[in-house]
């Protein structure tokens, strides 16, 4: 069913005398021929009524198909009818109204006119100046119901006067999504209704009404008492959603799921915490020695108060720009301490447990304060957005695409703008968390910008009304956040784009885009993994950025198929399957054929920023979201009658449970030879003269070993080669290591092919040139596949022999001038 302008719900008990009239005054006023509400719905809830109720509402519903009758098993209340009967509407703007029609529905249009000049709902108020009491309750009535209401403001919502009248209008979306994480099943959500809409900043309206009491009224003296029980209780589980209240309002389950995320991601890194130091995960190829070597320079350089931005250490003579890297500043610098006393190894396997449990929380965060309140709906989701296949992918080597906490904190910071409450404030604190991510990662802030650009668009063209009314504050705080972040990061980004080792644009090849069987795939750490599957759909195992699966893209569709009338449902959908198909990159193979058709990422692959984008990686966007997607469904079932009830839970399981990530492999760490070790290298290496060590082959994104004997060494001696982004060639194009000089590259095809070519005069000469740039002091040849071909060849291009000294063979070179 598809979006009406107007949904009318009305809670039904035992209301056999009362109901036919109510409905068919609705419905003759809505279908008035000078009425503007065209298109329209009325729902009547039957909470188990035990009289002619239900037949009566069959009745009338079968003479209009826009009345439609919602059977509820047995008496729950007037809240969880309501909750029933919101969550089943697709109306812009919902009403809700007793069946009694205390308040006229002619008192519609005042309301309404509160939802135009902007508010998010507007309530029937017979305690505001303007209300007109027709016919008045019984006088003791009367006073019990002023105590009540008065103790209620107290209690829960101060300012409304009048919470308790039947008699309310919302936008739909807001009332579905405060519906949705409604708890209580009496009297009391009405309250708990208002209370949702002042802690997401969404204006109400107190709109006086004309009222008149209607004889067999439900609500009784003591049910004021009621509703202040059920409000005490909702008082002491209220979510957490105020920094400066969060421990406060901390409940039980939350700090048990905060507890099992930490476990899991424990478990996840089980394999090095054993020995930290000691352990490496050998999925992460040479990028677990790369990140190491990132936290080492980086707390070295504060312990020295030289520029954190960049170092000789690695690339020498030339350097390494670090801001062009992803050394992780906002944690490097901050884990120094660490670093200092107990190493980078431990530093780098504490970020990412760390990180990756932070990450899982900021998403169930945002998901108990924006989506939905039920505890395990929220884990469940949060779970599947930071333990995602690509998730785990990343997890083995790249912390810039694990520890993402900040973004759960920037799509809420982005929302609130939307509501136009504190855009000045907002944009502000929106503007600090942007500055605060370029300094853990850029190119998770840029996917994570197409995330909500997405969003937004889906949104959009689902609601224009709503995209109308948010592009002022919205634009507006997206400004002053740009004027905070920009003065904070200029030096900074000028420095990766213009200074030393600065480069345009990192090449990746010609096409890393998913193959849409990746999508539908396991990947090789999930539970129903096939490790040579999932080589052949990925271009390493930290980059199988896919593998969601099919049995969780199936209960996905699913789910956008019966929770379609959302809009944020629309939204999320929109954005997944953009995000999907943009990750195919510029060419998208047809699966079992060998045509390739042109894919969407030609459209940003020439554009600045997005050129350096490795493509694939786009899928990452679709973990939030599936996440989302499975927390509302999730919530949604725990509403519903009969067997769905249990269905929604099951099938989750049944699409989860093959995605269940397995320990990261962690293997023993290769030995640090004892001459680097022992420091023995301190003897043939001149580091006051601007002498350097080199390794053959020279370090580079294959082999980086050489890196950890660096830290090893406490950053003792100069590397040349090295893995990192730097320049090439005079259009300064990004490569991985530095820019390959003859003798390197001679060296490196010696290690792989085991062949010595033949090595003339010149070759010596421009080994001495080679040599003379990177400043040598010593040579060194670990034990390693091809070292007897290595040694040959630098027997003959030395002109000696090397000797063998504390686990390598070492050319010690002429002291420099």
């Amino acid at each position: 069913m598809s979006a009406v302008d107007l949904t009318v719900v009305v809670p039904a008990y035992n209301e056999e005398r009362r109901l036919g009239p109510t409905l068919e005054t609705i419905s003759a006023y809505l279908s008035a021929p000078d009425s503007h509400w065209t298109d329209w719905e009325l729902i009547v809830v039957d909470d188990g009524s035990t009289d002619r109720t239900r037949e009566i509402a069959d009745a009338v519903a079968a003479r209009d198909h826009r009345i439609r009758v919602l059977r509820l098993g047995r008496n729950r209340g007037k809240g969880h009818a309501l909750r029933a009967g919101v969550l089943a509407s697709y109306g812009r703007r919902v009403l809700v109204t007793d069946a009694d029609l205390a308040a006229p529905i002619t008192e519609l249009e005042r309301l309404s006119k509160a939802l135009t000049d902007g508010h998010s709902a507007a309530i029937g108020s017979r305690a505001t100046d303007g209300a007109t009491i027709e016919r008045h309750q019984h006088r003791i009535r009367e006073l019990l119901g002023r105590g009540g209401n008065f103790l209620i403001r107290g209690v829960a919502v101060p300012g409304i006067r009048d919470t308790q009248c039947g008699f309310k209008l919302f936008d739909g979306e807001h009332a579905r999504a405060a519906f949705a994480a409604s708890r209580l099943s009496g009297w009391g959500i009405d309250v708990e209704i208002l209370q949702y809409f002042r802690r997401q900043g969404w204006p109400v309206a107190e709109i006086p009404v004309r009222w008149a009491h209607q004889p067999g009224s439900k609500v009784r003296p003591l049910d004021y008492a009621r509703v202040l029980a059920e409000l005490s209780r909702l008082t002491a589980r209220k979510p957490f959603h105020r920094p400066a209240a969060a421990l406060r309002a901390l409940r039980g389950a939350d700090l048990a799921v905060i507890a099992l995320f930490l476990l899991a991601s424990t478990l996840l890194y089980a394999g090095r915490w054993a020995d930290p130091g000691g352990r490496y995960l050998v999925d992460s190829m040479q990028d677990q020695n790369q990140w190491e070597w990132f936290f080492a320079v980086t707390a070295d350089n504060v312990a020295r108060f030289d520029n954190p931005l960049y170092t000789t250490l690695q690339g020498y003579p030339d350097g390494v720009n670090l801001m062009a890297n992803t050394a992780m500043l906002g944690l490097s610098i901050p884990f120094a301490p660490v670093t200092w006393t107990f190493g980078p190894a431990v530093t780098l396997n504490l970020v990412m447990t760390l990180g990756l449990a932070a990450t899982a929380v900021g998403w169930y965060w945002l998901l108990v304060r924006r989506f939905t309140a039920h505890r395990g709906a929220a884990a469940t989701g949060a779970a599947l957005a930071t333990f995602a296949p690509p998730m785990i992918s990343h997890a083995n080597a790249h912390p810039n695409f694990v520890v993402l906490f900040m973004m759960p904190l920037i799509v809420d910071r982005a929302l609130r703008l939307c509501e136009g409450r504190r855009v000045v404030r907002d944009g502000i604190v929106l503007g600090l968390m942007a500055t605060y991510q370029i300094f853990l990662g850029e190119e998770p802030l840029l996917l994570a910008a197409m995330g909500m650009l997405l969003f937004a668009a889906g949104y959009g063209l689902a609601r224009r009304d709503v995209a109308r009314a948010v592009w002022r504050p919205l634009g507006r705080g997206l400004l002053i956040a740009l004027a905070v972040c920009l003065p904070l990061v200029a030096f900074p980004l000028s420095w990766q784009f213009f200074g030393p080792q600065s480069y345009t644009h990192v090449v990746h090849g010609d096409n890393t885009g998913n193959s849409p069987l990746a999508l539908l795939s396991f990947a090789e750490r999930s539970l129903a993994g096939d490790a040579a599957n999932a080589a052949a759909l990925s271009a390493n195992p930290t980059e199988q950025n896919a593998f969601y699966g099919w049995p969780l893209l199936t209960l996905t569709t699913a789910i956008v198929i019966v929770l379609w009338r959302r809009t944020a449902v629309k939204a999320l959908a929109f954005t997944a399957f953009a995000a999907a198909a943009l990750s195919l990159g510029i060419r998208v193979p047809v699966p079992f054929t060998d045509l390739a058709l042109p894919g969407p990422w030609n459209l940003l692959a020439s554009a600045p920023l997005f050129e350096s984008v490795i493509e694939s990686r786009v899928a990452m966007i679709c973990a939030p979201v599936l996440g989302i997607l499975l927390a509302l469904a999730l919530d949604a079932a725990r509403t519903a009658e009969g067997a769905v009830r249990h269905a929604v839970p099951a099938a989750a399981v049944a699409a989860l449970l093959p995605l269940f990530p397995l320990p990261l492999k962690a293997v023993d760490r290769a030995p640090v030879p004892a001459f680097i070790a022992d420091g023995n290298w301190r003897e043939y290496v001149d580091t006051a003269n601007g002498e350097s060590l080199v390794p053959v082959p020279l370090p580079d994104p294959a082999v980086a070993e050489p890196l950890h004997w660096q830290t090893t060494a406490g950053l003792g001696f100069r590397l040349p080669g090295g893995y990192f982004n730097g320049p090439y060639g005079p259009d300064r194009i990004g490569v991985y290591g530095s820019a390959p000089r003859w003798t390197s590259n001679m060296l490196r095809d010696v290690r792989y092919s085991g062949k010595v070519p033949e090595i003339g005069d010149a070759w010596r000469e421009q080994a001495r040139r080679d040599l003379d740039f990177w400043r040598a002091g010593a040579v060194v040849v670990a034990p390693q596949p091809g070292a007897g071909a290595l040694r040959q060849a630098l027997e003959q291009l030395l002109g000696h022999p090397g000797k063998w000294r504390d686990g390598v063979w070492l050319w010690d070179l002429p002291p420099r001038n």
